[in-house]
């Protein structure tokens, strides 16, 4: 049992991204002091959303330069601080090297800021943020599990260099973190798995996760034919901005937390922006066969392989949540809630056009 004095300084690494963002911004509303680290201070484009959610809160924000790849580069940031909040890791299918672009950064940063908890005597807690990428890849896989669904218990035993490098980035960047955890005994892990996170982000115009990505591709018209039927599970960005505090700030909180609150697909997904936005946007309201999928998919996007699509498309995704209720006290909102608030901020930013 772990209690944080909420009177230290909270260090959250990669600050300005779309969960760490929320994060922040809970964290400020809290009334405590953050310690934001950024790989870049000074780039005003990026930080000074976060700097004006500060002027507005009882909280305190103080930047500072850090980066995955430099040791040591967290020590500053970390001074003084109980409680640390690490979510700073790449989330992208656009990259050229898969052990450059996606697994050293993953690996190698979770291991410098755990090695440096470890140098840093005030550090109580450390809540990374990992995913439910670590315990599977393909959506087939649920149906092979005991509980005939995603559980804690699992790993992901599948994913590879050359096979869905980001679920293996993950994987790899949560085992070291358990392995170094393991290894003292001055404070505690607490791991969040969450699933495909959507929601509003606390800076749209600089959003760069794949999520809005995927947000965009729905409303731009590069999926108004169809979207492909891919089983999955989906949670509000501010259901687990509020998972990861709870994991930080609840003595009792332990152990890996799948953060999902819907088990649902792509179609339903988007039959809900059809709903609210069909009439103006080119949102798709029907499946593409997974036979053209099969067919076109390899020549369309690198990571829509023949196997994946065999594996994910039409396949019904479930995990189990019941410790996120039980033990970090989440509270989901409805799919249509997250759906709709995600959608109409890329509105207003204009960063989809009807």
């Amino acid at each position: 049992m772990t209690s944080i004095d909420l009177s230290k300084p909270v260090l959250v690494t990669g600050a300005t991204g779309f969960v760490a963002g929320w994060i922040v911004k809970k964290l400020l509303e809290k009334g405590m002091t953050v310690h934001a680290a950024v790989r870049d201070p000074e780039n005003a484009k990026k930080t000074n959303h976060l700097r004006d959610l500060a002027k507005d809160t009882p909280g305190k924000i103080l930047f500072f330069k850090s980066d995955l790849l430099d040791e040591g580069s967290y020590e500053d940031a970390m001074k003084d601080c109980e409680l640390v909040f690490h979510t700073a890791s790449p989330f992208t299918s656009n990259y050229k090297d898969p052990q450059k672009d996606l697994i050293d950064p993953a690996v190698n940063g979770t291991r410098n800021v755990l090695e440096q908890a470890n140098r840093t005597a005030s550090v109580k807690r450390v809540v990374v943020t990992s995913s439910c990428a670590a315990i599977y890849t393909d959506a087939s896989e649920v149906a092979q599990t005991p509980k005939g669904m995603l559980t804690e218990e699992i790993w992901n035993t599948t994913a590879s260099l050359d096979y869905q490098p980001y679920s293996y980035s993950k994987t790899l960047a949560e085992k070291e973190a358990w392995k170094i955890a393991k290894s003292q005994s001055q404070w505690d892990l607490v791991v969040v798995n969450p699933c495909l996170v959507l929601g509003p982000a606390v800076n749209p115009e600089t959003a760069t996760s794949e999520s809005y990505t995927i947000l965009k591709q729905l409303g731009d018209g590069t999926m108004k034919m169809g979207v492909p039927n891919l089983g999955l599970g989906i949670v509000d960005v501010r259901d687990l901005a509020e998972a990861h505090l709870n994991a930080g700030l609840l003595p009792e909180a332990n152990g890996r937390n799948i953060i999902s609150a819907h088990n649902t697909n792509m179609l339903e997904a988007a039959k809900i922006l059809h709903k609210h936005f069909g009439d103006k946007y080119p949102v798709p309201k029907k499946a593409l066969p997974k036979w053209l999928l099969m067919l076109v998919g390899p020549f369309v996007n690198k990571m829509i392989t023949r196997d994946f699509v065999k594996k994910n498309v039409n396949v019904a995704w479930k995990a189990d949540n019941s410790k996120s209720i039980r033990e970090l006290q989440v509270s989901y909102r409805s799919l249509e809630e997250t759906m709709v608030d995600s959608f109409q901020v890329m509105i207003d930013h204009n960063l989809v056009k009807g």
